[in-house]
């Protein structure tokens, strides 16, 4: 799917995992693609590769704030906005729930009023966290989901439901040509190793011996979408011209259990970590897996990457990732050694 040769783009969050993949995709289809990140999860190292990039910008704040200035002059026509920002791990979203809720809302409004002035289609990432812990299985965009709206997962959860009305009040009022996508878990190279997610866990503590944190009894199921495959249905969606699909989801509908990827992880590895349990986190969902009947009709798209080979390539680009660390770390311990011992 071509995203249109020249447009130019704008992708909130675009130093993110998701954002950074979006941004590449992007360029590699001639669009001219700018980014607007506060880099509070996103990494400049996911966008270092694209800096000598003539089709590509970098701006350097928040959504919560005013859009600056920059993006707001006339002389700027922006064909194309992804809302890609905000915290979408537990660890980084709860660490500041406030500011993850006003970028749910008051950023989505910022970025949706800049595109009804421009004239722009909005793209809204939001999540299949909106369904809560779901009673209905798979998860339809028909379901209308079980949240706990107080509970520590609320400021995540809410944020993206109130987004997605917001979003919705605009199509109806005819302020806005939008599209609204509800991702489900999606992995691969650019995970933050920090990120509190169960591939990026179980990868980097299989890679470094240390035990394999499983949360419950390890029944609980998800389904994983490699990230290639998301930004392919990002893409098809923000190109859909037919009549108003309402919340598309994307994510793979093949669904395992978190302890059968544990045992999978540490096969792939060989690692000789053990595999541990802690206690559920609150209201962390039993079940996931998308109903993705409306991508595959409206947009002809299904996930195309294997398990396996998906987590072959994350593994291999976190093994990569350590064994910089490890150089950089060296290195410095090497100046510092030098420098207590007057040599520098």
């Amino acid at each position: 799917m071509k995203n249109g040769t020249g447009k130019h783009v704008l992708v909130a969050g675009g130093a993110g995992f998701l954002g950074s993949h979006l941004c590449d995709a992007l360029l590699s289809e001639g669009a001219h693609v700018t980014v607007l990140d506060n880099f509070q999860t996103g990494r400049k190292q996911n966008i270092r590769h694209l800096e000598r990039e003539p089709r590509f910008d970098i701006i350097d704040s928040d959504i919560i704030k005013p859009l600056p200035a920059r993006l707001r002059s006339k002389r700027l026509k922006i064909d194309e906005v992804f809302n890609l920002a905000c915290a979408a791990s537990p660890p980084h979203y709860q660490a500041d729930p406030e500011h993850t809720m006003l970028t749910s809302v008051v950023g989505t409004h910022n970025l949706l009023t800049f595109a009804e002035a421009t004239g722009a289609r909005f793209f809204l990432a939001s999540t299949s966290e909106i369904y809560g812990d779901p009673e209905v299985h798979p998860q339809t965009e028909s379901y209308w989901g079980n949240v706990n709206p107080t509970g520590p997962r609320a400021c995540y959860d809410e944020g993206k439901r109130a987004a997605e009305t917001l979003t919705f009040d605009f199509d109806r009022a005819g302020r806005a040509d939008v599209r609204v996508a509800r991702i489900f878990n999606t992995y691969g190279p650019r995970m933050r190793a920090d990120d509190g997610r169960v591939v990026s866990n179980y990868i980097c503590q299989a890679l470094t011996g240390d035990d394999i944190t499983v949360y419950g009894d390890g029944s609980q199921t998800r389904s994983f979408c490699y990230v290639s495959d998301l930004v392919d249905g990002f893409l098809r969606l923000m190109a859909y011209d037919g009549p108003f699909p309402g919340a598309v989801n994307l994510g793979n509908p093949v669904e395992l259990t978190v302890g059968d990827l544990a045992e999978k992880v540490l096969a792939m590895t060989g690692s000789s970590s053990r595999v541990v349990t802690r206690p559920l986190p609150i209201d962390d969902p039993r079940r996931r897996r998308p109903d993705i009947s409306l991508a595959k009709n409206l947009l002809g798209w299904s996930p195309r990457t294997a398990l396996d080979t998906g987590l072959k390539a994350t593994i291999a680009w976190f093994s990569a990732e350590q064994a910089e660390d490890g150089t950089a770390a060296r290195k410095t311990s090497t100046v510092g050694s030098a420098i207590s011992a007057g040599q520098v």
